[in-house]
């Protein structure tokens, strides 16, 4: 998909249902997983303040694809050769869709029953995505 609106088009929901996985890090050993609604963003300096480091950093994609098997575009916790911690944005309700590991690849969830088997942290940790322009 090229885009997020593409994407929940068809996955048949509300651009905010789309789910991104996105890997931190806060060591070199040390990541998060955060879930993050599509039409937000991280908002680092609350994530930062949430995790208790001044400063955080997204892996390559090398790297995401070594501490969680799965090539950037269809990371998710799910699954993943590491079970890091996870962080979920206090804004996921409802059903979402999630990635499954693959491109192409979406799991519709409940957004509760997955905080809760991910043992996620929830937490104000986005800002609303701002627009590219295309």
């Amino acid at each position: 998909m090229r885009s997020l609106e593409e994407a929940a088009a068809a996955r048949g929901v509300e651009p905010a249902a789309v789910v991104k996985t996105i890997v931190v890090r806060l060591s070199d050993e040390d990541y998060r997983f955060v879930l993050v609604p599509g039409d937000r963003e991280i908002a680092w300096p609350r994530l930062r303040t949430l995790l208790g480091v001044n400063r955080l950093s997204m892996p390559d994609a090398d790297t995401a694809r070594a501490v969680t098997g799965y090539v950037r575009g269809t990371i998710t916790p799910l699954g993943s050769t590491s079970s890091w911690p996870v962080i979920a944005d206090s804004r996921l309700t409802g059903v979402v869709s999630l990635g499954g590991g693959a491109h192409g690849v979406a799991l519709g969830v409940d957004a509760q029953q997955l905080i809760s088997a991910l043992g996620a942290t929830v937490a104000d940790v986005t800002d609303p995505r701002v627009p590219t322009g295309r």
